[in-house]
């Protein structure tokens, strides 16, 4: 397995989740859950990434290492790359962005999105299953990509891509999307190049950091994971039901 770091960004600032990290699944903080799949990965190392001493107070509890990032950073991968720079990882380093709000990230993801941009001359991966159902073709927080032929990501949004302009291509539409999942891996020389860009206007519109890459001319490949993650936490009901889960 080719070495990899990974790094988990954790802001208290959610605005659906006011401290969505330190949310209880189980008796633990939801944070806690995350860092253990990384923790059972084959990564050389797993930091989290914070500006909050709440955070730092709790992972540290836990035993986890602990970087402390800017206050001002507009997104994860911003916090990302900060931790590239402080921990003085060389450009060719593959690093793993896991959101710290994906619980049930089964660990052999973590090896397989880094083992994806190993073997592949992309700038990012990541991972994407196909739809669970209709519901989540229509549902803004499920984002949604579609692929070229190569697996490398034509376009992510959250609205219904691609688009059926008939009842009987509606089908078709449901098995030419998939789900995206909260999971990325990056070269180190990558992440620099993507935080020292400005957003897109079509990133600023979905709210999507992945789009910023694209705008870049950046090509991600999107592979079909092992094994399909639980859901993300994004809502109130998304954690009540990882709580009764």
């Amino acid at each position: 397995m080719t070495e990899f770091f990974v790094v988990i960004p954790a802001r208290f600032a959610s605005a659906r989740l006011p401290g969505k990290p330190l949310l209880e699944i189980n008796g633990k903080p939801m944070l806690q859950h995350v860092f253990e799949k990384a923790q059972a990965s084959s990564a050389t190392q797993v930091i989290i990434a914070t500006d909050d001493a709440r955070i730092e107070k709790a992972a540290q509890v836990f035993g986890a290492d602990v970087c402390l990032t800017a206050a001002e950073h507009k997104s994860g991968t911003d916090r990302l790359a900060e931790v590239c720079v402080l921990r003085e990882w060389p450009d060719n380093a593959i690093v793993v962005n896991l959101q710290g709000d994906e619980p049930s990230m089964p660990s052999s993801l973590i090896d397989q999105c880094a083992g994806l941009l190993a073997d592949d001359n992309a700038d990012l991966a990541t991972l994407a299953s196909a739809l669970a159902n209709r519901d989540d073709f229509r549902n803004p927080n499920v984002v949604k990509v579609v692929t070229d032929e190569k697996g490398y990501a034509l376009l992510f949004s959250r609205a219904m891509i691609p688009y059926s302009r008939s009842e009987e291509m509606q089908n078709t539409a449901l098995q030419a999307a998939r789900h995206h999942h909260g999971i990325y891996a990056y070269r180190v020389a990558t992440l620099k190049r993507l935080v020292a860009a400005e957003q897109s206007d079509i990133e600023r519109c979905e709210q999507l950091e992945q789009l910023r890459a694209m705008s870049l001319g950046m090509r991600i490949k999107v592979g079909l994971p092992n094994e399909r993650p639980g859901p993300g936490i994004d809502t109130e009901k998304d954690l009540r039901d990882a709580q009764s889960a």
